[in-house]
C-alpha cells in the first residue's frame, strides 16, 4: 500500500478472528451441543466480541489491494457501484434499521423451534452462526461508523443506541436466569452433567449473556462518553475564535470520523 497501515488495526483484526475461532473451535463447539450456556457463550464472542473487533480493523482496502487487478475491476467494482448494492447498504447501515436487524435476529433464533432445529442439524447450526455474526456486524456498524452514520447519529445519539441494544438483550437474559422451566426439547431430557441440572445451565445461559454483553457495553459507553467531552472541548474552542454552529459542526463531525480512520 502507498500508505503504511496502522499496526493497532492489523492486531485488532486478528483479534477479531481469534474470538471466530475460538468460538467455533474446542472446546467451546463440543459442548455448545450439550450446555446451553457454552452456546450462549459462542454467541456472544461471535457478537459483542468478533464483530466489532472486526469492524475496527477495517480491513476492507487492504483485502481489496490484496486481490488480482482482474478481480477488482471485473467483479469487486461493478459491485460496489450496482444500484441495489447501494441502496442496501444505505438501508442496512441506518442506526433503527440495524438494531432492529440484530434484536429480531437474537429474539428469532432463541425460539424453540429454531433454537432446536439448530442443536440437532449442523447445516441450521452454521446459518445460525452466520446470522449472529453478521447481526453483530451490523449493530456496530453505526456506532464505529465504518461506513458513515446519519448526521443525526452523533456520540449522543450512540450514546442511546447501545444502552437501548443492551436493555433488551437483558430482558432476555432476565427470560432465560428467571425462567421456572426448561425452554429447549434438545436440553430437557438431559441428565445433570458436572452436576449442572439443564434448568440451572438456563440461567447459566442467561448470565453469560447479560454479563459479557455488559462488559463490553461498559467499555463502548466509556469510550463514547470520553469522546463525547473531547467533541464539547473542541465545540467550545471553535466557538471561541467565533466561528458559525454550522461550520463547528461540521468540523466536530469530521474530527470524529477523522479518529475513526473512516469516511470524512
Amino acid at each position: 500500500m502507498r500508505r503504511s497501515w496502522p499496526f493497532w488495526r492489523t492486531t485488532l483484526f486478528f483479534l477479531g478472528l481469534g474470538a471466530i475461532i475460538a468460538a467455533l473451535a474446542p472446546p467451546i463447539d463440543g459442548q455448545a451441543s450439550i450446555f446451553f450456556s457454552w452456546h450462549m457463550v459462542q454467541h456472544m464472542l461471535l457478537t459483542v466480541i468478533a464483530a466489532p473487533l472486526l469492524l475496527l480493523g477495517a480491513p476492507v482496502r487492504p483485502l481489496l489491494r490484496g486481490l488480482p487487478s482482474v478481480m477488482r475491476t471485473g467483479v469487486i467494482r461493478p459491485l460496489a457501484r450496482a444500484h441495489t448494492v447501494r441502496v442496501l447498504v444505505h438501508v442496512v447501515r441506518h442506526p433503527l434499521v440495524a438494531a432492529a436487524l440484530y434484536v429480531g435476529g437474537l429474539y428469532a433464533w432463541h425460539l424453540p423451534y429454531l433454537y432446536d432445529a439448530a442443536v440437532r442439524h449442523s447445516s441450521v447450526h452454521a446459518l445460525e452462526h452466520l446470522c449472529f455474526f453478521t447481526g453483530g456486524a451490523v449493530m456496530w456498524l453505526p456506532v464505529l461508523e465504518t461506513l458513515p452514520a446519519p448526521e443525526w447519529f452523533g456520540t449522543g445519539a450512540k450514546l442511546g443506541y447501545i444502552a437501548v441494544v443492551r436493555a433488551v438483550e437483558t430482558v432476555l437474559g432476565n427470560i432465560f436466569f428467571w425462567g421456572g422451566s426448561v425452554f429447549y426439547a434438545v436440553y430437557a431430557h438431559r441428565q445433570r452433567l458436572w452436576g449442572i441440572s439443564p434448568l440451572e445451565d438456563q440461567g447459566i445461559a442467561g448470565a453469560v449473556l447479560m454479563i459479557e454483553g455488559s462488559v463490553v457495553t461498559l467499555v463502548a459507553l466509556a469510550w463514547l462518553f470520553l469522546r463525547m467531552a473531547g467533541e464539547g472541548e473542541l465545540r467550545q474552542r471553535l466557538l471561541e475564535r467565533g466561528l458559525d454552529a454550522r461550520t463547528v459542526k461540521r468540523a466536530v463531525r469530521y474530527g470524529r470520523a477523522k479518529e475513526l480512520g473512516g469516511p470524512r
